[in-house]
Parts: C-alpha cells; sequence; structure tokens
C-alpha cells in the first residue's frame, strides 16, 4: 500500500528538477508550478517578469515507502546550488530562488536538521541561501511546462542545462533511479 506524500522545492527553474525528480524511484507524479506569492492565478510571464513574488517550484507526489523525504532532500541538494541568491546559472531572479516549502512541521524540522548538517560540513564553499518555509498555495504552471525535458530533450536549453542535472543525479544516486536497482 502507498503512502502518498507531497515535497515542494524551488532549485532554480523548474524544467531542471523536474526532469531529475521524474527519474527518482517512489516518486509518483511530479507538476510543475509556482507558489510563494502574492498573485492569485500568476502566469509563467508574470512569475518570469518578477513582479509576482513567486518561485518556480515543482510539486513531487512520493511513496514514503519508498523513498524518504531526506532522500528527497539530499537530491534536491545535489542537482542545484543552494549557495546562490535569488539565481541558479544563468537564471537570475526571485523566482528561481532555493526553497524548500514544508507542507508539516516534520518536513520543516528535517530541512532546517540537513541544511544545519550540511553547513557545519563544508559541503558547499558558501553558506546555503535556501529558505525554508511554509507552503503557500501551489499554482500549476501552464501545460507546455509539465514534462517539459522528457517532451523537449533535444532542445538548446535542454541539452546544455536540464540533461547535464539528469546524468549528475543517475551517477550520484544510480541504485534510487526508476528502473535501477
Amino acid at each position: 500500500m502507498q503512502n502518498l506524500e507531497i515535497a515542494t522545492f524551488g532549485g532554480g527553474c523548474f524544467w531542471c528538477i523536474e526532469a531529475v525528480f521524474q527519474e527518482l524511484r517512489g516518486v509518483v507524479k511530479v507538476e510543475s508550478g509556482f507558489s510563494q506569492g502574492h498573485v492569485k492565478n500568476p502566469s509563467y510571464k508574470e512569475v518570469c517578469a518578477g513582479i509576482t513574488g513567486h518561485n518556480e517550484v515543482i510539486k513531487v507526489h512520493f511513496n514514503s515507502n519508498e523513498v524518504s523525504f531526506v532522500e528527497i532532500l539530499e537530491v534536491f541538494f545535489t542537482v542545484h546550488d543552494p549557495t546562490t541568491l535569488n539565481r541558479q546559472g544563468n537564471d537570475v531572479g526571485t523566482q528561481y530562488r532555493s526553497g524548500i516549502y514544508y507542507h508539516n512541521l516534520e518536513q520543516q524540522q528535517l530541512a532546517i536538521e540537513l541544511i544545519e548538517k550540511l553547513n557545519q560540513s563544508g559541503a558547499y564553499n558558501s553558506k546555503i541561501v535556501t529558505e525554508v518555509e511554509k507552503a503557500e498555495e501551489f499554482y500549476k504552471a501552464e501545460d507546455y511546462h509539465q514534462n517539459y525535458f522528457s517532451e523537449n530533450g533535444s532542445q538548446p536549453y535542454c541539452a546544455m542545462v536540464v540533461k547535464p542535472k539528469v546524468d549528475r543525479f543517475k551517477r550520484v544516486f544510480a541504485n534510487k533511479v526508476k528502473g535501477n536497482g
């Protein structure tokens, strides 16, 4: 029997992290969208303009009998740079900020503990700036953003930016990739 839970993350362009989490064993569904802003039902164009306060996020539906929230956090911290404020690579703006948007107090505590552990370990050259906030309303992005990498993998942005993140995930977490192990 499945024990379904939800996790919401912002880690730069949602196409990148959506593609990674779709490959993680135990993940049932991933949706790209927007959260943590002040405008109802924002469009991609509005969010990209930086006027809504939203972050590009993914909503991950996962079976906690197959993958734990901590394992999901470990993947999240491996496939984006949590030390750059309001940017991931060439994507710059508050809509690309690193964020963990918790759905319960356990998720909040686990996120804070892992960030503290990573900061203390020196895993990164700079301090982690990932915000940890209660998940607010999630607005699903337009249909063409869903499954973007799987449907547009040959597009230059996907080939140069998304694919290396997916490849890194598959290399680092080979035993957690769907269809492996």
